[in-house]
């Protein structure tokens, strides 16, 4: 109990600190890939060759950009993106210098866990919609996102972790929290002591989301 207690002297501070700087930017990439991404998932289910607002050479360029967005690893473009980071927040260091690669990371992902939700939809519930006069943005508030909804409930989970993750390598060029608190104590100066309590603190993170988005889900599937 006295080392733990003096642990906690030592590093307490230090963790919390790296905890809340790790959930801030989370969240706050999280939102913005959101209303990022909602919106081109929703587009390249529009736009498809059996959607309600069919345009061939527009789902094909919006394809291309998803594609092209999720095909390059993080930290390569964590680094790529450092002269456009500094030019959005005027920084690449801090919380702040991670979230401009932390959206424009997640964004072609939730794009296309919206596609693939939205297509799940049942098409006989469209057809009903398009029955009773409702418009193409009508169907797509109202039956699309609507029907969609536990499905994208779990996807923000799998969302929140992978951007929880990616957090975890901005650490290793100067972003803050857990990740960078694991580089510098656990791994640069090899005090295992540290790097198992940020471990622990991500685990309890990660459980908590999917715990809360899991039962989320449940819930609006039974409503």
């Amino acid at each position: 109990m006295e080392t733990l207690a003096s642990f906690f002297d030592s590093y307490g501070a230090l963790l919390a600190q790296g905890t809340w700087d790790t959930i801030l930017m989370t969240v706050i990439a999280t939102f913005f890939a959101y209303v990022i991404g909602i919106p081109l998932g929703v587009l390249c289910v529009l736009t498809s060759p059996k959607g309600l607002m069919p345009r061939r050479v527009l789902n094909m360029v919006l394809g291309w950009i998803i594609n092209i967005g999720r095909s390059i690893p993080f930290i390569i473009l964590l680094v790529a993106l450092i002269p456009f980071t500094r030019f959005i927040v005027g920084t690449s260091l801090g919380v702040p210098g991670a979230i401009v690669p932390l959206v424009v990371s997640a964004a072609p992902f939730i794009a296309r866990m919206v596609e693939q939700s939205i297509e799940e939809v049942d098409g006989g519930l469209v057809e009903a919609a398009q029955s009773f006069g409702a418009n193409t943005w009508q169907i797509v508030y109202k039956v699309f996102l609507r029907e969609a909804m536990p499905s994208l409930v779990r996807g923000f989970a799998i969302v929140f972790i992978t951007i929880l993750g990616y957090s975890a390598m901005a650490g290793t060029v100067g972003a803050g929290g857990l990740g960078d608190i694991a580089i510098r104590y656990g791994y640069q100066r090899y005090q295992d002591d540290v790097m198992i309590a940020t471990v622990i603190i991500l685990i309890v993170i990660v459980q908590i989301v999917q715990s809360a988005c899991s039962y989320a889900a449940r819930k609006m599937d039974k409503s």
